[in-house]
């Protein structure tokens, strides 16, 4: 096995956590684009609320492998995967949050 396949590996484990809950997968040459088809964007001409995961190993940390967010932010070891579902979670969730926040201002 190469060192490429254990991330792919640990974002295609995730994406199948993250698929159990509803949400939209799909592996890219990016990372992992994770949908949420039930929360808009933030503007009528927005895609739908999106997050992008990415696997790498984490120099500060004994270079394990960890899962992280679309500003390159750590988001949890890749061994501990449901913490980057809660993560995920969270993040579309806030999408969800604001879109109320925008709704009860008009």
């Amino acid at each position: 096995m190469t060192d490429r396949a254990i991330p792919e590996q640990c974002l295609t484990a995730l994406a199948a956590h993250l698929s159990a809950r509803r949400l939209k997968v799909e592996l890219t040459a990016c990372g992992l684009r994770v949908d949420n088809p039930e929360v808009p964007g933030c503007c009528p001409e927005a895609s739908p609320a999106t997050v992008t995961l990415t696997c790498r190993t984490r120099l500060d940390d004994e270079s394990r492998l960890w899962f992280f967010g679309p500003s390159h932010e750590p988001v949890a070891e890749a061994e501990q995967s449901m913490n980057a579902v809660t993560w995920v979670l969270g993040r579309l969730a806030l999408r969800e949050e604001c879109q109320d926040t925008k709704a009860a201002s008009r």
